[in-house]
């Protein structure tokens, strides 16, 4: 008998125990929820500058914005883009179209899909704001079916509704960080799949995969870090596609590539920098973006975020140059680190 009821004792504890841990597993947050919102890796959140950096900033770009001011060269823009991918399509090779700004459109195993797409003139809630020095590098009328878009936050360079509405009117499926989807919802967008950093989901052949970022989030006066913000690995039966999003330098770069490997082909911001005392908390610049692409140990890498739209004090020719510049004092060369002209297409 004691035998035996000191078996059930061992029993009942077991399931306790069990209970207990399911409990506790439920009721911890992951490290970078808060109470109000969500932070950076390792709660690297410096909060705003003062205001005597912010406010001048400011003021250079309305001044910037309303006066049509010259800011530098925008990138050039490939002819013939749309008959450049449809010829590519024709082939079962992977391929990157860079639209401009953060957006590329990408073909993989038959999978089409963009990130942050816009074809917005301005990035901003009002007609007043940053404009768009560079027109998109398709029409959109010009795209493949798009299977899915991913969206890294919610700043109105990335998060552009009047694009995700026209694509929700084609059936695009949309992957957005946790706490986004309620603003897509409100503009009457369906088919929105919220997700975790390091949370996930299929798409036919390919998996989709939230990974972290350090940025920060704001669509308004009062909501600062209350959405998540992201990047996106896609992997793909062929080839494995990194999307930063907005990020500053971090060590999730190191993360991701303990996860997923070596990408294939790894989507990098290098502009919007200056001033370095507001952006470094936030933005990569050109050299910390060759940086991330070894950490990555990307095996090519593709520079966007820079010369659509004034958002930064640098001039818009600028990135680019100090990117070339960084990656081939790295030992990597325009063949491994690109940069593309505003509607290429490049079999990758």
């Amino acid at each position: 008998m004691r035998s035996r009821s000191g078996l059930a004792a061992i029993l009942v504890l077991a399931l306790v125990a069990h209970a207990c841990a399911r409990v506790d597993a439920r009721d911890v947050k992951p490290p970078h929820h808060t109470d109000s919102g969500f932070r950076n890796p390792g709660d690297k959140d410096e909060g705003d500058p003062p205001p005597w950096v912010m406010l001048p900033f400011f003021g250079r770009r309305v001044i910037t914005s309303l006066a049509a001011l010259d800011v530098g060269d925008p990138p050039r823009r490939f002819r013939g883009a749309a008959d450049s991918l449809r010829e590519s399509m024709r082939s079962d090779a992977p391929t990157v179209t860079w639209i401009g700004h953060s957006t590329l459109l990408v073909g993989v195993d038959g999978v089409w899909f963009l990130t942050d797409p816009t074809w917005s003139s301005t990035a901003s809630p009002v007609l007043v704001g940053p404009r768009r020095y560079v027109e998109p590098g398709l029409e959109f009328a010009d795209l493949p079916k798009i299977d899915f878009v991913v969206v890294s936050h919610n700043h109105y360079d990335h998060l552009d509704l009047a694009t995700l509405k026209r694509l929700d009117e084609r059936g695009t499926r949309f992957f957005v960080p946790l706490a986004n989807g309620y603003i897509l919802e409100r503009a009457g967008i369906r088919n929105i799949v919220e997700l975790d950093w390091w949370e996930s989901a299929k798409v036919g052949p390919v998996e989709v995969h939230c990974v972290p970022a350090q940025h920060w989030s704001r669509r308004g006066l009062f909501d600062r870090n209350k959405s998540l913000w992201s990047g996106w690995v896609v992997v793909a039966p062929s080839r494995s596609f990194y999307f930063a999003g907005d990020t500053a330098m971090f060590d999730g770069f190191e993360q991701i590539h303990d996860r997923f490997g070596p990408v294939d082909l790894a989507a990098l911001p290098i502009g919007a920098y200056c001033p370095q005392s507001i952006m470094r908390r936030s933005h990569l610049d050109p050299e910390q973006a060759v940086e991330a692409a070894l950490a990555l140990r990307a095996r090519r890498s593709v520079g966007v975020h820079y010369g659509t739209f004034d958002l930064s004090d640098e001039p818009l020719g600028e990135p680019p140059d100090r990117f070339r510049v960084a990656s081939t004092a790295a030992g990597r060369d325009a063949d491994t680190d690109w940069l593309l002209k505003v509607g290429e297409t490049k079999p990758w």
